[in-house]
Order: structure tokens, then C-alpha cells, then sequence
């Protein structure tokens, strides 16, 4: 399997790519900084402005690429290119949009223009993950020169709306265009110091609601309020973010470099609302709460704590706003061989596996049954003020996509 990479054919295709991108690097980040100096944060997620520049780069090399949006301004691109043999089909996966920039007065560089510090180039969405989409487009220019050496294909999918976990992005695509759940996917999410994410959180946002009757404020009394209910059932959620799990058998390797966060369920209480007048009894309060659930829970395990949270508080109640199960692909999978890899040929050093933080679009391919890993530039955990990533990080991704596509499809 994964021994195509050491031997002669595949040592003769990492110099190959190697030179490739090298040759082409200033092409790579001229494309990086065009596509930051388009606005693409979401909301709204406009990202019809990437998407002009992503198609006509990959246009003046001869690949053309195709449209499929529900709305205008979100547009999904897809490119595809045919091998010389039959073969598997793999994906890779980018997204256009970024998250927001918060409060643009914190940022020391400016949002929308590529400004170099040193090895580090920042700009809004260079980690989340334009530089990972620019090394995604390089990468597949570099497969489509070598296609008649290929077996099967390779789709190249630029999504919209994935900051949000939108309707107008890769689960739309996939709804409309089931031939692009392929074989496998490599998805251009870093998980953070260039490790590869073989598995992700799953989500549960819920609203948790306090009742109480209403009256004068003088005659409240201890948790009377709906104010106070809801507040000591926060506290009692809020002790929820010291617990760390077991992973699963199948990615048990995770363990090893989990670090504080990978492998702990996390409670955010992102909103709070309640309350009418400072002298009245707060009769109604609601917070919604971000559970982040890692590989070793279940979404029924949050379901039943929160039935019996609600038990034990009077006067509360919890509804479901959205949510998933986390999702994993096995370490020993072919995808994630050839990435690890082709990584510990570029880079010198085996990357770790790990369970990614926030969620990304590989989990709508892994939820229906297709094997997918993230691999990328973005340096930290997640982006933030000043948000970046170093420029050799971008170089060497754009090689290890192209090599790993040659090696898994090799090995088809």
C-alpha cells in the first residue's frame, strides 16, 4: 500500500512534485494573497469573489471548473480530472469562507491584504484556511500535469458556507452531486501544528430554559428565580469541561499527543438572555450552550445528563438546536496512511494524529460512510486575531496533497 511512496516510482514523483511547486511557489502565493484580499467572512459568507479568482487561476492552466450554488454569492466550484486507467475516486476539499474577524481594531495587520512578519503571512482566513485552499488549488494543478500517470480520479471541490455549518455549502454539493462522495477525502482543515486530523468533535448546541411565576422581586427567595435556576444548572454544566475521555479503539493513537483539549468535552454557555425589570422576578431564562463531544462519547450520553439535570433543577427545560456525533476515520486507513505518509517524506518527521477541534466538512463525507482526513497549514488550534500561517507550511502542504493523491491512486 503506502510502500508506493518508497519506492522507485514514488521516490521519482516526490521530486517531480517537489520541483513542481517549488518552481511554482511565487504562483502559490500570489494566489493566497488574491484570494485574502477578497471578503469572505461569514455571516454572510459571500464567497463569489474567491471564487472568481480560484477559477480563473486554475483557467489559465487549462482545468475548468464548474458552478454548483443555491445561492449566488455562495457558489461551490468542481473540478475533476480523469487518470489514464480506471481507479479510485478521492476528493479534495477546501472551503472559501472565513470566520469573522471580531473586533477589526485588535488586529495588528490589516484583514484583507497578505503582510508577511517574518516566515508568518497573516491576513483574515490565512489560517481558516485560505493557505490551505490556495496549497489544495497548486496541488491539483500539479495531479492534472501528471494525469496520464494517474489511476482513476480526482475532484477538486471549493465550498462555501462551512464557518457556520451552512446550508449552502458541502452539504448541498453532496446533495446534488452524489458522485462527488468519491473513495476517500482529503480535506485542507488544519487540525493545528501541521498534525493530521484523523477525527473531529461532534456538536450539540442546545437552549436551556428556566421557568419560574412571575412576581415582585422582594419576595424572591433562594432559586426562585428563573434567573438563579438557570444559573446553578450552568454551574453545575460548566464543571463538564474538566472531563477527558477514552478514544476509540480504532483511533486510539490520538491519545498519545492529546494534549488538553483533543480528547475533553467542552460547554460553552455562548448566549444569555432573561428577565424583564430589575424589580420584577425574572419568570423566563434561556442560555445556549455549545457542547463540543469528543470520540468516546455519544450524543444520547449529553442527551441523558441533560434529562437528568433538568430533573434535579426545578422549573427547567433543554431543547436541541443542531447537532452531530463525532466522527472519526481509522488511523490504519489508506487515505490516512498516504497523507502521514507523504507528510514524513516532505517534512522529515511522521505527523501525529489527532482529533481536530472545531468541525469542518470532512464529517459530512465520514457521515456517509467515506473515509476522510484534514491535513493543513493552520498553525494553531483555532484561528484568531492576526490569523496566519508560517509560508513553508503552505509550500510543503501543497506537495504532500499532490503526492499523497499519487500514492493513494497509485495504490488503487
Amino acid at each position: 500500500m503506502t510502500e508506493w511512496l518508497g519506492s522507485n516510482a514514488g521516490e521519482a514523483a516526490a521530486i517531480e512534485v517537489g520541483r513542481y511547486v517549488d518552481d511554482s511557489r511565487d504562483e502559490l502565493l500570489t494566489l493566497l494573497s488574491d484570494i485574502v484580499g477578497q471578503e469572505s467572512p461569514n455571516p454572510p459568507g459571500h464567497c463569489d469573489g474567491v471564487a472568481g479568482f480560484v477559477a480563473a487561476w486554475l483557467a489559465k492552466r487549462s482545468i475548468a471548473c464548474e458552478t454548483v450554488s443555491r445561492a449566488p454569492a455562495k457558489p461551490n466550484l468542481v473540478a475533476t480530472i480523469a487518470g489514464s486507467r480506471p481507479g479510485k475516486h478521492l476528493i479534495l476539499n477546501g472551503h472559501m469562507d472565513t470566520i469573522g474577524p471580531g473586533d477589526p481594531a485588535a488586529w495588528s495587520v490589516p484583514l484583507y491584504r497578505l503582510t508577511r512578519s517574518g516566515n508568518k503571512l497573516h491576513g483574515l482566513g490565512t489560517g481558516n484556511m485560505k493557505g490551505a485552499l490556495a496549497a489544495l488549488t497548486l496541488a491539483f494543478a500539479c495531479l492534472a500535469s501528471q494525469a496520464g500517470r494517474l489511476a482513476g480520479r480526482i475532484s477538486y471541490t471549493a465550498v462555501a458556507d462551512e464557518t457556520v455549518f451552512g446550508p449552502d455549502g458541502a452539504g448541498f454539493l453532496l446533495e446534488q452531486r452524489p458522485d462527488l462522495l468519491g473513495d476517500a477525502v482529503i480535506c485542507g482543515e488544519g487540525p493545528g501544528g501541521m498534525t493530521l486530523g484523523v477525527a473531529e468533535k461532534g456538536v450539540l448546541w442546545i437552549a436551556l430554559e428556566a421557568t419560574c411565576p412571575p412576581g415582585q422581586g422582594m419576595l424572591t427567595t433562594r432559586g426562585s428565580s428563573a434567573i438563579a435556576r438557570l444559573s446553578h444548572a450552568l454551574a453545575e454544566i460548566d464543571g463538564w469541561n474538566e472531563e477527558q475521555v477514552q478514544p476509540p479503539g480504532e483511533i486510539a493513537g490520538v491519545a498519545r499527543s492529546a494534549g488538553e483539549h483533543r480528547l475533553r468535552l467542552s460547554a460553552n454557555p455562548g448566549t444569555i438572555a432573561g428577565g424583564y425589570f430589575v424589580s420584577q422576578v425574572a419568570s423566563q431564562a434561556t442560555a445556549e450552550i455549545d457542547l463540543r463531544i469528543p470520540p468516546g462519547l455519544a450524543l444520547a450520553d449529553l442527551r441523558q445528563r441533560l434529562d437528568a439535570l433538568v430533573t434535579r433543577h426545578r422549573g427547567l427545560a433543554w431543547r436541541t438546536i443542531k447537532g452531530w456525533e463525532p466522527n472519526w476515520t481509522a488511523e490504519t486507513s489508506p487515505i490516512a496512511r498516504y497523507v502521514s505518509s507523504a507528510a514524513t517524506l516532505v517534512r522529515g518527521a511522521r505527523p501525529d494524529a489527532v482529533v481536530r477541534l472545531p468541525a469542518s466538512d470532512a464529517s459530512r463525507w465520514r457521515a456517509r460512510g467515506i473515509p476522510a482526513i484534514c491535513f493543513g497549514p493552520q498553525p494553531l488550534l483555532a484561528s484568531g486575531i492576526d490569523d496566519y500561517v508560517e509560508e513553508q507550511d503552505v509550500v510543503d502542504c501543497a506537495k504532500i496533497y499532490a503526492l499523497a493523491a499519487m500514492g493513494y491512486l497509485a495504490g488503487s
